[in-house]
């Protein structure tokens, strides 16, 4: 029957993620959503490629840019403070806007992305990280956190086809 393995039981639902963007902000969608799905019993691949890469480094520097951002509006004192772009160009302004949504994610008790990456691992969610793109950024597995498989395009492509969702993210 259509939708059952061999053993007559329905097949398990897969979904697989490709990995593109590594700011703090953008790590948390693929992590939240994979071990989200996982959770829920399915069969998860994350292919992390390009600047989505260094979240498997294991010295994770997650920043976070307000510029060209117009959405990042932080609470202070009652309202929702939106910072101009040109701000983005004063040296230091990254890394203050990093540590304010650090402090605010921890004050709210969202969990680190070193905690959904390691919850990911335990939920047995496959990481493959772009072969490509280990090359062109002279990285090794040696860099990377445990877990990992090495594949290309080829390799996403194969997951992608079977699997009943794909994100790109």
């Amino acid at each position: 029957m259509a939708g059952e393995n061999g053993g007559g039981r329905p097949a398990s639902k897969s979904m697989s993620i490709i990995v593109t963007k590594g700011t703090l902000d953008w790590a948390y969608p693929p992590f939240i959503l994979g071990t989200t799905a996982a959770a829920m019993g399915l069969d998860v691949t994350m292919f992390f490629t390009f600047y989505g890469l260094p979240l498997l480094l294991k010295n994770l520097d997650l920043q976070l840019s307000p510029l060209g951002n117009p959405a990042m509006k932080m609470p202070l004192a009652g309202m929702h403070m939106a910072m101009p772009n040109i701000a983005s160009m004063i040296p230091g302004v990254d890394a203050a806007a990093t540590t304010m949504m650090n402090n605010l994610m921890k004050k709210k008790g969202v969990a680190s992305i070193a905690d959904l990456r390691a919850l990911a691992i335990e939920s047995d969610i496959k990481m493959i990280a772009c072969q490509m793109t280990m090359d062109l950024f002279e990285y090794t597995l040696k860099d990377m956190i445990d877990g990992p498989v090495l594949g290309g395009a080829a390799s996403y492509i194969e997951v992608a086809t079977k699997s009943d969702i794909n994100l790109f993210i």
